[in-house]
């Protein structure tokens, strides 16, 4: 009956851990700027409705019939979206049973390694959120390179339009030249093209599936260049030196938060590794902090306090550039 429990229990946290992962990447409240943007590139919530509707066709396979796992996810944001972004071959009903299995598997080791049954929901929490904690490791290092990419897009689109050839051609020039994530959205674009979906909405689709800012800039570029006209070219150019001298200031910031950042690393996984440290060397030692009510409290406010610093660490190295 306690494995029972145990199991639920897992399935539960894995659970939470799904659903608190979507909230977190719900979208936060735009800035001024991309507020601004969104006015321009006409991105807000009606024109995102109808340029699903629009596509619903083209981004999904006729017999993509979503499950219950999706309906049930789906009320906690966005995942699949999630999925698109870190580039996997996985659904959410996929992805939601393989953070059960590795939450259920973490349980079974814990009862085969003996460990005491309160490390046991613990273990398999950490279990299940490797699966997670890759999938945004994985998107967030996709969404990196895309960004230092874009800089020679730029250059390649600027050199396209300035040889005679038309936006399309260079956005296929793109897809053609340059290595992946870049060369995927942009041959996504450009198939859209010919599938009768227009540049606009193409574009703005495009910055629905990679929220980069400067992609944004260049979105509402070529759409304001396509109303009232202008060189197109020159204005690529200069979006493209923008965006190298930002990656510059923001390689200065890096290199000057270093030790900062790595002091917030030292400070986290410390008192996880002396804990584990002490757990082998004195086991009867370690387990006061669970069987006693001062060790319980002790504990629960080290945790508090071991959050509330790697917030305040991060706040403090984190510099928007």
């Amino acid at each position: 009956m306690s494995l029972l429990l145990i199991a639920i229990a897992a399935f539960v946290g894995v659970a939470s851990l799904v659903g608190g992962v979507a909230l977190v990447l719900r979208p936060s409240p735009a800035s001024r700027i991309e507020n601004r943007l969104d006015q321009f590139t006409g991105s807000g919530a009606s024109a995102k409705e109808d340029l699903l509707k629009d596509n619903s066709v083209l981004s999904q396979p006729l017999d993509a019939v979503p499950g219950l796992m999706e309906k049930v996810l789906s009320r906690f944001g966005d995942i699949g979206r999630l999925l698109d972004q870190a580039d996997v071959n996985l659904t959410v009903a996929q992805l939601a049973g393989l953070c059960a299995g590795l939450g259920v598997g973490g349980t079974l080791l814990g009862l085969l390694l003996r460990a005491n049954r309160l490390l046991l929901p613990v273990l398999a929490l950490a279990m299940a959120s490797l699966p997670m904690f890759w999938l945004l490791w994985r998107r967030k290092r996709r969404l990196r390179t895309f960004s230092a990419q874009l800089p020679d897009a730029m250059d390649m689109l600027a050199r396209s339009l300035r040889s005679g050839q038309s936006l399309g051609s260079g956005f296929n020039l793109v897809a053609g030249e340059m290595p992946p994530p870049i060369s995927r959205e942009f041959a996504h674009v450009f198939e859209e093209q010919n599938l009768g979906v227009s540049l606009d909405d193409s574009l703005r689709a495009m910055c629905e599936r990679v929220p980069n800012l400067d992609l944004r800039f260049f979105v509402t570029a070529v759409i304001l260049q396509r109303q009232t006209g202008g060189d197109l070219a020159e204005i690529l150019d200069k979006i493209g030196e923008l965006i190298r001298e930002r990656f510059r200031i923001w390689g200065a910031v890096q290199a000057l938060t270093g030790e900062g950042r790595l002091s917030g690393i030292v400070l986290m996984a410390l008192p996880v590794a002396l804990f584990v440290a002490l757990y082998f060397l004195n086991r009867d030692y370690v387990m006061l902090l669970f069987d006693d009510p001062i060790g319980q409290k002790m504990l629960a406010g080290g945790v508090v306090l071991q959050v509330l610093g790697a917030l305040v660490i991060r706040k403090i190295v984190t510099i928007k550039v």
